[in-house]
């Protein structure tokens, strides 16, 4: 199925279109920005209906397919392979990819055109990641999704760029060596056993079954992807580059970068190796549950309002990392219904935290306070995100992290008293956060000029907004879309192509 190849196409294809549009004005770049964008949602539109009436399409399974050689002497090719968790994520993606766009066409004038190169490089890299089905392809897209991040930070970044750069490529890169080698390793382990080369995700499933050094290759996945989530103590390069990544970036780092962690453990961990990762559960929650804790303590103690974003973004990850490896399905769901509110709503905090600092100069909370009176519009929707992220009951927020701690419960009573404790910390963080910014004296010798949100800030927002509150309200769609399928399983579209 050629729409597969074409989610990774478009948005690198188009990518270049920009670069070489923006050269002549930086309002070109973003307008066809903007409509590769959209034309990824059509895409994926169209295949969220024909998935939906695909036979055999139901629940945890695999319903579109591609396959093509590439390096055939080392059974490597490029595959890609659709099931519900890799449909959600890519809509995640494109939902997050367009008001990075949008916005960024407000705040990038200099060099615009290579800004939304890079952009979309990344938005390319990440679509590949949740479709790759050979492991050498989808290392290849994990770096993809990683390098022009460097560049946007690096050129566009805030003081302090280059410190946060450096160690987002030291973790990133180390933790990619880790899983490079476990990839290779399982290769060799497979060779041995059927005397045939391949990265298949498939094939290698089998040999990941009964290998007996499946623990130590799967140690290698769930570093990498616990640095990428991340989980404490991997978390020191997430504070610094948030807060030095501009706007746009900030946004899709937070709204879905950090998700390809949570896919990894998954896809990579979970269902690749289900006995191995089984054995290190334990030592996986109980960091699951300090990082809750303690980022969110930290949190309460930031004065910078990215920053605290960013602390109190890894405390609510933590809640995806005791789902995936509670054992349970409903603490699965509630970790995947986690990774979309989470996605939709820190996406929106840092789009408010990015205005705000255009419209004020400055990130420090305590140099603001009583903008309500100034930007009523603005406020509320902050109130509302901020509700979100504390869980409120309705939203989408409070559906991930109801589910997993009911499946933490049949695990652990203890383990789930600390994480429901993280959300009493989660309430003090975000109420003082509206507090700091919105209530209280002014702090502004006039607040007169700030003046309302621009139109697309209120769009984008008011989309994510209704999004949180479907989810909230309805999340059974979504639930049943998003049940992984097992690698056991054969693809029902490969049997077809077969």
């Amino acid at each position: 199925m050629f729409a597969l190849p074409a989610l990774v196409l478009i948005p690198f294809i188009g990518g270049l279109a920009a670069w070489l549009v923006g050269l002549r004005g930086a309002s070109r770049a973003a307008w066809v920005s903007s409509l590769i964008t959209l034309v990824l949602m059509v895409v994926l539109l169209a295949q969220i209906t024909i998935s939906s009436f695909a036979a055999g399409a139901g629940a945890g399974g695999w319903f579109a397919h591609f396959s093509m050689a590439w390096v055939p002497m080392l059974g490597i090719n490029v595959r890609f392979d659709l099931d519900g968790l890799s449909l959600v994520m890519l809509w995640l993606n494109a939902v997050i990819a367009l008001p990075c766009v949008l916005l960024s066409a407000r705040n990038v004038a200099d060099r615009a055109g290579l800004f939304h190169c890079l952009l979309l490089a990344t938005v390319a890299g990440i679509n590949g990641v949740f479709m790759a089905t050979d492991l050498f392809l989808f290392f290849f897209f994990w770096e993809l999704m990683l390098l022009p991040l460097f560049g946007l930070i690096l050129i566009w970044g805030d003081a302090g760029r280059q410190r946060a750069v450096l160690k987002f490529f030291l973790f990133t890169q180390g933790s990619g060596l880790l899983m490079l080698l476990a990839i290779l390793g399982l290769v060799i382990v497979n060779q041995q056993r059927t005397g045939v080369i391949t990265f298949d995700y498939f094939a290698l499933s089998q040999t990941a079954l009964i290998a007996p050094i499946a623990p130590v290759l799967m140690l290698g996945f769930f570093i990498a992807f616990a640095v990428k989530l991340p989980m404490v103590p991997f978390h020191a390069w997430l504070p610094d580059t948030y807060a030095a990544s501009p706007a746009a970036v900030s946004i899709l780092l937070a709204g879905v970068l950090a998700k390809t962690g949570g896919y990894g453990l998954i896809r990579f961990v979970v269902m690749l190796f289900p006995q191995a990762s089984a054995h290190i559960a334990p030592l996986a929650m109980t960091l699951g549950v300090v990082g809750i804790l303690y980022c969110a303590w930290l949190a309460v103690a930031q004065d910078d309002i990215k920053r605290l974003i960013a602390y109190s973004s890894i405390s609510h990850l933590g809640f995806i990392l005791l789902g995936v490896f509670s054992g349970t399905r409903i603490g699965m769901e509630g970790a995947i219904a986690q990774m979309v509110a989470h996605g939709l709503s820190t996406g929106a905090l840092f789009v408010i935290a990015g205005l705000l600092e255009e419209r004020l100069g400055t990130r420090d909370m305590s140099k603001m306070g009583g903008l309500w009176p100034a930007m009523p519009q603005l406020s509320a929707l902050a109130m509302f995100f901020a509700a979100a992220s504390l869980g409120l009951p309705g939203l989408g927020n409070f559906v991930g992290e109801f589910l997993v701690l009911m499946g933490t419960w049949q695990v652990s009573h203890v383990m789930t008293f600390f994480a429901a404790a993280g959300l009493v910390l989660s309430s003090i963080y975000s109420l003082t956060m509206m507090l700091r910014v919105f209530y209280g004296p002014k702090k502004t010798e006039s607040l007169a000029p700030l003046g309302a949100p621009s139109v697309p800030h209120i769009a984008v927002l008011g989309v994510a907004a209704l999004l949180l509150l479907a989810l909230g309200v309805y999340p059974q769609p979504v639930l049943n879309l998003s049940v992984p399928a097992s690698p056991h399983v054969v693809s029902i579209a490969q049997e077809q192509a077969q």
